[in-house]
């Protein structure tokens, strides 16, 4: 994650190409990165946008604001399938998971539209977006550190 927020920090002012999609040029390119994204967030746990936004804007230029579109629908493709898995083997709290629901739905109409109005503003999406990585990532250190240290 800290390669990750390094590379969005670096690559912060890059307009993109809006019109950029996956070709006879890049299928190699998108290929490996969402081969490497699936292999991450199946080892660690992690995922989503977290790698597949920098994954895209990585292997087809497109700009920050198309990947994170991009990403949510690929989300949602392989979030519904895993969800109804764990749904039908009695695994979900189904009130729980509708507050749950209620709330992502209000928050992502917030966040869609702050994201648009971010991202007039050059660079300031993605370095918002990077520094967001560099937050997780230390929390996940602090909270992996206290496995190693002596008690």
């Amino acid at each position: 994650m800290l390669v990750v927020g390094v590379l969005m920090f670096r690559k912060r002012g890059a307009v993109g190409n809006p019109g950029a999609q996956c070709s006879r040029e890049n299928i190699h390119k998108v290929a490996g990165f969402g081969g490497l994204t699936g292999i991450f967030s199946g080892f660690f746990g992690i995922g989503g946008g977290f790698l597949i936004v920098p994954g895209l804007i990585a292997s087809t230029g497109m700009p920050i604001l198309y990947a994170i579109g991009s990403s949510l629908v690929a989300v949602t493709a392989f979030g519904l399938t895993t969800a109804l898995n764990y749904a039908l083997s009695g695994y979900v709290d189904l009130l729980l998971a509708a507050i749950f629901i209620g709330g992502g739905v209000i928050g992502g109409l917030v966040g869609a539209y702050s994201a648009k109005r971010l991202s007039a503003r050059k660079g300031m999406l993605n370095t918002l977006f990077a520094t967001l990585i560099f937050v997780v990532a230390a929390y996940m250190l602090y909270r992996s550190a206290g496995q190693f240290l002596p008690a």
